[in-house]
């Protein structure tokens, strides 16, 4: 009896996925489909009652939908709500996290979006080399030049840093100049 319960509750389940995976493929060729409206709407209503990973998966692309749209303050909610969410995984947490402070280099206090960026800039991070730029950019807009250009030389110079990362980095010297 228990093992046809168990085999019962793997059919459940995979089903269960195979039926978000539909959900979220639609609610993707919507936005596709130039719908975005409709599209933000499907990846709510899956976010609301998908399990976590479709869940997850739903309310970042809510949040691209809204940042794309022009509503930045909506997307840094949702991408918020992620990095606040314990039940989310580590790295899908700290990715909301980095995409919320990216949405508000230009608007946001950089002397308080700059401690959110520390834990993310430990070398052992998924996000290390992400989180260093946009600390060094965050440093250059509150005036610490001196910081921008430190993080930036390091990063030119990281073989392990990706390449578009390093040219970046290289670019932004060139516009900081020598001091």
């Amino acid at each position: 009896m228990a093992v046809g319960g168990a085999q019962g509750w793997k059919v459940y389940q995979k089903d269960q996925r195979e039926s978000e995976g539909e959900r979220f493929a639609q609610a993707e060729a919507l936005a596709v489909a130039g719908r975005p409206e409709e599209a933000g709407i499907a990846f709510a209503a899956l976010a609301e009652d998908a399990g976590a990973g479709y869940a997850t998966l739903a309310r970042l692309r809510a949040a691209a939908l809204r940042a794309k749209a022009g509503d930045a303050n909506g997307a840094i909610a949702i991408y918020d709500g992620l990095a606040a969410d314990t039940a989310v995984g580590d790295a899908y947490r700290d990715l909301a996290l980095l995409l919320s402070v990216t949405h508000q280099l230009d608007s946001g206090d950089p002397t308080a979006l700059l401690p959110l960026l520390e834990p993310l800039t430990a070398e052992d991070n998924p996000w290390h080399y992400s989180a260093l730029e946009l600390t060094a950019l965050l440093a250059e807009r509150a005036g610490d030049r001196a910081r921008a250009r430190e993080i930036f030389a390091r990063l030119s110079d990281d073989p392990e840093a990706p390449a578009g990362l390093r040219a970046r980095a290289r670019e932004m010297l060139a516009y900081l100049g020598e001091g």
